[in-house]
């Protein structure tokens, strides 16, 4: 491919043309981004502000939560913002960002979501080897190799878009920069590019997929020889990490894991992993934990009492 580039803003096509879906849609996305915010505030301060900061689990959904604020952000208040005007416009140096910023915070998500699972599996299936096995220093090690993760998987996501032959159209059919809406409006041919592509992020995608499908079998085998409420206990906290990896694997796998080219849909299922998974994820971790709701009890229902 020639680095060879006549473009210097993109017009982005968004998510439908009708004024009345633009509107629907607006209220919809700003309502789902202040509860993510808000949701994954609540859940930082709740952890920050209690003992459970302390323990590896809710060490990791403390970086989860953080992951889901920053990776969202790359898009959602473009998107909002882009509801309301008629042409949609984003500049290529943003463009690019924004393509680094979204696989860099995503691929993070997609690590702490995997060493979550790593700590459940050695929770449940090596309990009395639990402390040394997630000490503090090995867990702030996994978290810093997520950080190291991403940035392996993102470099050459940018490296890739930035030397794509881009010299018009400049039309993105897409409510955001990603790499396969800019593979299609390139001006040469793409295919060695597009297979890099799904190499990278295609297989980052499915192996992780695998890991977590793979740690979770063996979780539940083990669990047939805990008693009735080690059992339910386990489930419940497991069930929430099945529930987001299932919201945000499953359209990932579907767009990244097959040959480079878009659909219509793609926008549709990008939704998923981009705001309505980071979205529910509070709703997820708190609903079903006891643990969290007695944090949140105390540390809410506590301050609100030394405020009186």
């Amino acid at each position: 491919m020639e680095n060879q580039r006549n473009v210097s803003e993109f017009i982005l096509l968004g998510l439908s043309d009708e004024r009345s879906i633009q509107t629907l849609c607006f209220v919809l996305f700003l309502f789902c981004y202040i509860a993510l915010l808000a949701g994954n505030l609540l859940i930082l301060i709740s952890i920050w502000c209690s003992p459970l900061f302390h323990q590896p689990m809710y060490y990791f959904l403390c970086h989860l939560s953080s992951m889901d604020i920053c990776y969202t952000s790359c898009v959602t208040p473009k998107l909002i913002g882009d509801l309301l005007v008629r042409r949609k416009t984003i500049s290529y140096g943003n463009c690019m960002l924004q393509v680094f910023a979204i696989h860099f915070f995503g691929s993070i998500e997609v690590f702490i979501l995997t060493i979550m699972a790593f700590d459940r599996y050695v929770a449940i299936c090596r309990p009395l080897h639990y402390l040394i096995i997630m000490s503090k220093a090995r867990c702030n090690l996994l978290v810093l190799a997520a950080w190291a993760g991403g940035a392996v998987h993102s470099f050459p996501q940018l490296f890739i878009a930035i030397q794509l032959p881009l010299c018009g159209p400049n039309e993105i059919d897409h409510y955001f920069c990603d790499i396969f809406p800019l593979l299609k409006v390139a001006c040469s041919d793409t295919s060695t590019a597009g297979v890099l592509v799904v190499a990278n992020s295609g297989m980052v995608t499915l192996v992780t997929f695998v890991v977590l499908f793979v740690s979770y079998v063996i979780i539940l085998c083990t669990l047939r020889h805990h008693s009735a409420e080690g059992r339910r206990k386990a489930l419940s906290t497991c069930g929430s990490h099945v529930t987001v990896i299932v919201l945000f694997f499953g359209p990932s796998i579907f767009i990244y894991l097959r040959p480079p080219t878009t659909f219509p849909e793609d926008k549709v299922f990008a939704l998923f992993y981009t705001i309505i998974a980071p979205m529910f994820n509070p709703l997820v971790y708190t609903l079903r934990n006891t643990e969290m709701k007695n944090a949140m009890k105390k540390v809410w229902v506590g301050h609100r009492g030394l405020l009186r």
